[in-house]
């Protein structure tokens, strides 16, 4: 007895081994040409993806300060980068600023967003129809616009060079979020609503426990993707913050190259490469909630 359930687990485990031979054994010249062709070209795009990448890596220990090199290896590697962009504590200002900035906006701007998405997708009031697409339609006017006006709005408060107003400017929520939460809120079953409305729920009642709850994947998502354009925002940040102390990554980074006889390639190469750091963490902490709020928000259930 001992024999047959031996064998029969061998049987089992090769039966795999044995289809995959015969899915293998029955593919066309052509297929497999194809399939060879189709892994070549993944590879090329992957290496082009990569070699600006690369070449930002060398540029981080090339001690000669070029940013541009025809080596795909250092001659020179050193640390003298790293060091001179840590003197004086000026990055890590900078890593601090855009990390409140980012996260305190983040935060804000997803709830923002949930409170706008759940209005457009579970009530009904005057202007719902044409209200979302209005708002998308402004979206398509390009930021810079504002600058003037926001500029102006500062001054007269004397508000210019504080980091709560860059906080304040950049709380408006995107259009996109609300459309993009909008559907997954449509997603929602309406049965649950119903119920907790015939259980006597008010209308903050089923946002904050019912429809939030279920939209975290999203919430997510859009706090991952606010989060990492307030990292690469510069627009806003270089016009209303003017002292050092309260430069964010992308203006410090650019005041590292933007002056007129020294150019420090290098240093903004390593502070590139630094500032990616906090993303990469926070990408890899919510990594599961990112695929799952983005297969879900492809489709409409």
């Amino acid at each position: 007895m001992a024999m047959s359930s031996q064998s029969f687990s061998a049987m089992k485990s090769q039966r795999p081994i044995a289809a995959r031979t015969r899915r293998r054994r029955s593919m066309q010249p052509g297929e497999q040409v194809a399939l060879w062709v189709s892994r070549i070209v993944i590879w090329c795009v992957i290496v082009m993806v990569l070699l600006p990448m690369w070449f930002v890596v060398i540029a981080s220990f090339n001690p000669s300060n070029s940013y541009i090199s025809f080596s795909l290896f250092p001659s020179n590697a050193s640390l003298a980068n790293y060091k001179a962009l840590f003197q004086g504590g000026q990055f890590w200002t900078w890593v601090r600023n855009s990390l409140v900035v980012g996260v305190v906006v983040a935060m804000a701007q997803s709830f923002i967003t949930a409170m706008s998405a759940f209005a457009f997708s579970k009530l009904r009031f005057y202007g719902r129809k044409y209200g979302l697409m209005t708002l998308l339609l402004l979206q398509m006017f390009p930021n810079i616009l504002a600058i003037a006006a926001f500029y102006t709005a500062l001054a007269k408060l004397n508000m210019i060079d504080m980091l709560g107003s860059y906080i304040l400017v950049m709380l408006g929520t995107s259009a996109f979020n609300i459309w993009l939460l909008k559907g997954y809120m449509d997603s929602v079953p309406k049965e649950l609503d119903e119920a907790a409305v015939i259980d006597g729920a008010t209308t903050w009642q089923r946002f904050i426990h019912v429809t939030l709850p279920l939209s975290t994947p999203m919430m997510v998502v859009i706090f991952f993707l606010t989060l990492v354009g307030i990292f690469s925002e510069y627009m806003f940040a270089g016009t209303i913050l003017q002292s050092p102390w309260n430069y964010t990554l992308g203006v410090g980074m650019y005041n590292l190259i933007s002056g007129q006889f020294a150019k420090n390639w290098g240093e903004f190469a390593a502070a590139a490469l630094l500032s990616a750091v906090p993303l990469a963490i926070v990408f890899a902490v919510a990594q599961r909630y990112l695929t799952k709020g983005l297969v879900a928000g492809s489709v409409k259930g």
